[in-house]
Formats: C-alpha cells, structure tokens, sequence
C-alpha cells in the first residue's frame, strides 16, 4: 500500500521545507486546536496535529467504507427503537457498569414517561482498519461505531487542503489534485439543520452541549458556522448551565435562558468523569424534552461495545433488519471477531483464550473517546485478575487487526521533526433523520482518516495520539 512519494520520504532538505510550509498551511486553513495551557481561550492556538503527506488508502476498501455506511445508519437507528433487544444485550453489563447502567436508567424512565421526541437525528462514525491478515491482502475491519459526540468532522474538513499544498511545494501536482474532496462539516449541519426544520419552531435553536474544557472549539464551530449560514441560531451550554436554567413547560418542549431549543447536540456526555448528580439530573431533564437530541439515550446505547459484540452472533443482524439480506451481509463482512466475557462456560473459554494468547486481542471495556482499550501483558494481567468475577463482563474481546504500517512524519506543535512507522484508521460519517417511523434522511456525509505510530496501540486525536489525516486512494 504504497503511496507514490516514498522518493521524498529520504530527501531531508526537502522534507524541511514542505513540514515548514504545511504548518503555516494548517493555520491558514483553520486547522486549528486551542492549546493545553488555555483550554478555554482562543487568544493564543496552535494547528491541530497531523501527517506531512497524505497516507495510502486501498480504494476498493474506501469505497466499501463508503457504500456499507447507510446500512449502519440503518442498524443503529433499528437497535436504539428495539427496547426488548437493548434490555437482553446491556443485562450483564449494567450489573458491573454504573455509567452503562445510568444511562440505561434514565433511557427506561423516559420510556416509561412516554417519549416526548418524535423527531430522531443520528450522527455517527464507523471506524475502521485495513487488516493484513494471513495472506497480506487488506481487509476492512470495523473497530467500532461512535454514536455520541463523533468529532473531526470540521477539522477534517479542511486539512486535504493542507496536504494538496504540501504535495504541489514537493512537485507531486499531478498526485495533489487527486485527493479528494471532503467536507464532513456541511453534511452533519445537513441533518442538524433538517432535524431543526422538522421539530417545526422557527425561532427555535439548536444547543451544542459542550465540555468545561474545549480545546477542540474550531472543530465544532466548523459545524455551528454551517447553521449559522442557514440563518439557524446556535447556543453553546454545559451540563451545568442545563441544571441551572434548563425548564421544561406542559408540553415538554425545552427552554434554556427563555430561548426554546429545537434540537440537543451532545459534544460532550459520553465518558464517567463527565457526569456528577447535577449533570445526570440535567441529562434526563433533556431526555424528557420533546427537543431533537443527538443522539437520544436509546442511540447512545446502540454504540455500546456489548452490542457491538451482540451483533456479531449469528443471526442478531438478521432479527434487527429484517428482509434485508444484502444488507446484512454489507454490515457482516466489515466485522472483525468479537468475543463475549459473560458469565459461564463460553465466556471462561474465552478468557483463558485470552490469557493464553494476548497479543492476539484487543480488550475494550464500555467506554468512548479514545486511551481505554488493554492489549498485550496489560491485557493478560486485567483477565486474571478478574476471570472469575462478574466485573469481566464489564469488557468485551476483540480480534487485534494487524495493519500494513508505512513511513511518515507527524507533526505536532513543540516536537521534532522525524520519520515513524504508521497506522491509519478511517472513519465515515453517517447522518441519518426519522420522523416517526419515516426516514426522512439517510446518508454518509464525509471521512476522517487519523494515523498515529505503531508503538501507540490506542488513543484518538483529542487524546494526543492521533494525528489528522487525508486519504489518497491506491
């Protein structure tokens, strides 16, 4: 896999001059993060991280990437209305998992209440590797599905630019005007914007709600900015601010400092630490709201890990979507093995397994965002202690995937310039709205590719392990 500038990767002087050129490109672009030491201001940034060169991507691969995303979007949004199949599959995690358990909580509560919402929008991120398997011929391999707060999108956006310039001032011209274009940014406002419309209140807006600390601000305002040219207002609120101001009237409908709030975008809310009392009160205060959430809890349970395994057994797909043979199988063949570690004959069989063999596994507790998977010794180490105690079905096992890495440079603000193995894992957007049982919006919306070193197992870009990415296709 191969990109065709594996000439320049040796020439020193030249790499100098394009990693000189590429960040002053980034800045330029607006491929930008606020820095560790402001989180919260913007009086001084710094670019986000990323590659020097655009990294191969196998086009067939691309392309599956691609045509199998509405068939997630379609998966996702059957298991958030599927109360029964959610209920069987979160049993045992929600044992031994209080932050599963508090979200399932409050998702049957509200059930219980009625749902208010009848307006759905799911924004999603399908990951993926290129597995080399046995043979070395690639394969995509799913690693998991974000449905809660799936970041890039804006960033992404703006950085093939940056890598178009990068390969003109390396005298590749011809290779730069074959990136593609990608704008993630305008196809999630795309379903934010649609899903306002459909809630039916024109002087409503829509809320981001945002972390205290928002270092990755320019990455949603990519997003805001595109709602703002529809002429749709934006308010950006935290947890708290919800439990302080945040009402519901007789009719469910949502108000935040007077302002009705047609539609909920949760960049925040999908980690333990971001929640304490206050915040689980204001998260079920906007649960009971008619307002458009994204995504509601239900959706928030279907990117769980356990059910990202539960789809795995034979023929789960098959119940969730019924009549759609080719679907299915689309979805089917992007899984890579998934192991349950429930209680009893074969989740022991799988834990032995496990310790015998670590490095052939990922294990990946009920956690996003990135840095919480164990691998290797780690790995083997956790299993024993807990091979006999319900707390392993905390977890879920995975196949490791075993990608082809290649030689690149990672640029980060205030670190030297060298070469590293890497690997790349690509993400596709989705969106998808429902309004009632009809879905009125179903598509990918752009991708995001981030590589990161070899010697770094897991972690993401907000993370600080990750870089930004383009894809160029081979």
């Amino acid at each position: 896999m191969a990109a065709p500038w594996e000439d320049v990767l040796r020439d020193k002087p030249a790499i100098r001059e394009a990693a000189s050129v590429a960040v002053d490109a980034a800045l330029l672009q607006g491929v930008l993060m606020r820095t560790e030491g402001e989180p919260n201001a913007s009086d001084v940034v710094n670019y986000a991280p990323f590659t020097l060169l655009p990294s191969a991507v196998p086009s067939t691969l691309f392309e599956q990437a691609y045509a199998v995303q509405q068939d997630f979007n379609l998966l996702v949004d059957a298991i958030s209305q599927n109360k029964e199949f959610l209920e069987d599959t979160l049993a045992s995690t929600i044992k031994v998992d209080d932050f599963t358990a508090q979200l399932f909580r409050i998702h049957m509560q509200v059930l219980e209440e009625g749902l208010a919402q009848s307006v759905f929008l799911g924004i999603n991120r399908s990951d993926y590797m290129f597995d080399c398997g046995v043979d070395g011929t690639p394969a995509l391999k799913q690693i998991e599905i974000n449905t809660i707060a799936a970041s890039f999108g804006g960033l992404t956006s703006r950085t093939a630019a940056v890598h178009g310039q990068v390969l003109k001032v390396l005298g590749k011209s011809k290779e730069a005007s074959h990136l593609l274009p990608n704008n993630p940014s305008k196809g999630l406002a795309l379903g934010i914007a649609k899903a306002w419309e459909l809630y039916g209140s024109p002087s409503a807006v829509v809320m981001f709600l945002v972390e205290e600390v928002q270092r990755n601000i320019f990455d949603q305002r990519c997003v805001e900015n595109e709602l703002w040219n529809r002429n749709i207002r934006v308010i950006r609120r935290r947890f708290r601010d919800v439990f302080e101001k945040g009402s519901l009237d007789d009719a469910k409908r949502l108000y935040m400092d007077g302002q009705e709030v047609a539609v909920v975008y949760y960049r925040e809310g999908y980690v333990p630490k971001n929640y304490d009392q206050q915040n689980w009160e204001a998260r079920l205060l906007l649960e009971r709201s008619r307002a458009v959430k994204c995504p509601d809890i239900a959706t928030q349970l279907a990117g769980t890990k356990k059910v990202q395994q539960e789809l795995s057994r034979p023929g789960t797909l098959e119940r969730l979507l019924p009549g759609r043979a080719e679907t299915v199988a689309r979805i089917r063949a992007t899984f890579a093995g998934l192991y349950s570690l429930d209680m009893g004959e074969e989740g022991d069989k799988i834990a032995a397994m496990a310790i015998a063999d670590p490095d052939r596994f990922v294990l990946k507790p009920q956690r996003e965002g990135g840095g919480n998977n164990l691998y290797g010794e780690e790995l083997r180490q956790i299993l024993e202690k807990i091979r006999d105690s319900p707390e392993r079905t905390s977890y879920i096992l995975m196949d490791k995937i075993k990608p082809q890495p290649a030689l690149n440079y990672l640029l980060r603000a205030h670190s030297p310039l060298q070469a590293s193995e890497c690997i790349s894992e690509l993400g596709i957007f989705g969106v998808y709205v429902r309004q009632g049982k009809e879905m009125v919006m179903n598509r990918a919306a752009g991708h995001l590719l981030r590589t990161k070193a070899v010697e770094h197992a897991d972690g993401g870009v907000a993370a600080g392990v990750a870089v930004l990415d383009t894809p160029y296709l081979v």
